[in-house]
């Protein structure tokens, strides 16, 4: 038996069971803000005289005798609180300053980055150099932290590369197709296509996965969809290929977290270790593709356009976007393992508004109020379908009451027996679980 009593104030004289002991016992040792009483065999009626009111916080029953001893835990009154509380709450207001560090320096990178990556692919239109120097910049840093020591090295081998290869290939193709896309339209139009990944997300599941979901997840992705296609029906600049590059860079996204969900289970390394190989992969299967599509040729002569137009501040713009892209998606990895990927989902969703309304300003977008409105009705949705899937995930107690088909039996043939022997941390698993866009890094 253990329950708290907590009051405004106590008389001088305290009363328990119409007496209160103050027995004296060799084998009882009474903290000076912490009293302990012994209830047992005490005369019926004794009065103590207490210089201080005391609180009482707790009292527990304590051993396994028929007639418990009760332990009665109390401080001054003119303290404002237990020790043991004020410590925690104080760890507690630490945490909190913590997370909002993390989610000031998040959405800070983040719209720093996408401000430069914009402003580099208007006077160098070459979205597969640009997503190939944005991994290899992260590769690099990463590398030399992890040969200072900065970084503890995570411990791998040719199963743990082998189980992240599918995953690596979604990034990477959800990576440059979201580049292409900003590449083409409005820094806030893409964002504003991308807060759909929850419907392709829900869709994916549900046709190829045979995932069932409840109503109430169904009807969270009408605002979704519905503000999405408000948007872009509604787009001053619209452009296919811009468009087309989101719904890809959805898709790819969605399917990277089917493969991590699937196969990254356990513990192997941290998530900014995770993160750092899945840059380093991705960049060793992005680059033949990139020198393919657009080739050191065209590379040079737009670099040198590039310059004669911009200055050499242009540099600078290409070093900041590659640079800020790795920064802005270290943090959200290491903001996993400190909060719930509900509030992680939260955050994503300012994250995106704080994206949009910025690049709105800077780069002076025109936008009619009703595709403002299609945009606030999307990221809107994005929100209530994180909190739909948060209260349906913690009911099953799983990711959503999943089974698994076809598609997975063929994907563990590829990767073979071997495929669930690494992991993400135990928060990025519960972001995938509950298939949140936020975990479109």
């Amino acid at each position: 038996m253990s329950f708290t009593i907590k009051q405004s104030a106590l008389a001088t004289y305290i009363d328990v069971s119409n007496s209160l002991v103050y027995k004296r016992s060799p084998s009882i040792r009474r903290h000076p803000f912490s009293p302990v009483l012994n209830l047992q065999n005490i005369p019926k009626r004794t009065n103590v005289l207490i210089s201080k009111p005391l609180h009482i916080s707790s009292v527990k029953s304590i051993g396994k005798e028929k007639k418990p001893v009760i332990q009665c835990n109390a401080y001054e009154a003119d303290k404002s609180e237990p020790i043991e509380a004020a410590e925690q709450v104080k760890s507690e207001a630490a945490k909190r300053v913590k997370i909002g560090i993390y989610f000031a320096t998040w959405w800070g990178l983040n719209v720093v980055f996408n401000i430069y990556n914009k402003k580099v692919l208007n006077a160098y239109p070459y979205p597969w150099l640009t997503s190939t120097l944005s991994l290899a910049c992260g590769s690099l840093m990463m590398l030399i932290s992890w040969a200072t020591r900065i970084a503890e090295t995570p411990k791998t081998d040719f199963e743990f590369w082998k189980t992240l290869f599918p995953v690596a290939v979604a990034h990477t193709i959800g990576h440059v197709a979201a580049t292409v896309s900003m590449s083409k339209v409005a820094v806030s139009f893409t964002h504003i296509i991308k807060s759909g990944e929850p419907a392709f997300s829900v869709l994916v599941s549900r046709f190829l996965l045979g995932e069932n979901f409840p109503l109430s997840v169904y009807l969270s992705l009408i605002p979704i969809i519905g503000g999405c296609a408000l948007s872009a029906l509604t787009e001053l600049n619209f452009n296919m290929t811009g468009f087309m590059g989101a719904m890809i860079s959805n898709l790819a996204f969605v399917l990277r977290n089917i493969f991590s969900k699937k196969g990254m289970k356990g513990k192997s390394v941290s998530g900014m270790n995770y993160y750092a190989c899945l840059s380093l992969l991705s960049l060793v299967i992005l680059t033949p593709f990139a020198i393919a599509v657009e080739g050191p040729q065209m590379w040079a002569a737009g670099w040198e356009t590039a310059l004669s137009q911009i200055g050499p501040q242009f540099i600078w713009w290409v070093a900041a976007q590659s640079i800020f892209y790795h920064l802005y998606n270290q943090v959200s990895y290491m903001s996993l393992d400190e909060i719930s990927p509900l509030t992680f989902s939260i955050g994503n969703t300012m994250k995106r508004i704080s994206v949009i309304v910025s690049s709105i300003i800077i780069f002076h977008t025109p936008v009619q109020p009703i595709n403002a409105l299609g945009a606030a009705i999307a990221i809107l949705g994005t929100f209530l379908y994180s909190q739909v899937s948060d209260h349906v995930t913690t009911n099953c107690g799983t990711a959503l009451c999943s089974k698994n088909t076809v598609m997975f039996g063929v994907f563990d043939l590829f990767v073979g027996p071997s495929f669930n022997a690494y992991s993400m941390p135990p928060t990025i698993v519960q972001c995938l679980d509950l298939s949140f866009e936020s975990c479109d890094i």
